[in-house]
């Protein structure tokens, strides 16, 4: 079964992040964008905290269920910490 793992960082690990998800046989492609962060006001900084958010980049990556572990698995050693993810099952995948 798909599942569409979704990645949520700092922009300052953006570049390491797409060259260990290219080096991964279990990852076909991806897609990234910006993002803002809202909330976990501890972990902001004065001027985050005057807007009240924080520059994110988020990707997405459909694969294999059991390949979520191998990608996963090599974040923190291979591109850094303040990484947030989540897997979302995929019901009716298609392509026209």
């Amino acid at each position: 079964m798909k599942t569409l793992l979704v990645m949520n960082l700092p922009p300052a690990l953006e570049e390491d992040l797409i060259d260990y998800l290219l080096s991964l046989e279990c990852v076909g492609g991806f897609t990234s964008y910006a993002a803002q962060g809202h909330g976990e006001h501890e972990n902001l900084s004065i001027a985050e905290q005057v807007s009240g958010r924080r520059k994110r980049i988020q990707f997405e990556v459909l694969i294999e269920e059991e390949s979520v572990e191998t990608v996963t698995s090599g974040l923190a050693g291979e591109v850094g910490a303040d990484i947030t993810y989540w897997q979302q099952p995929m019901n009716n995948l298609g392509r026209t």
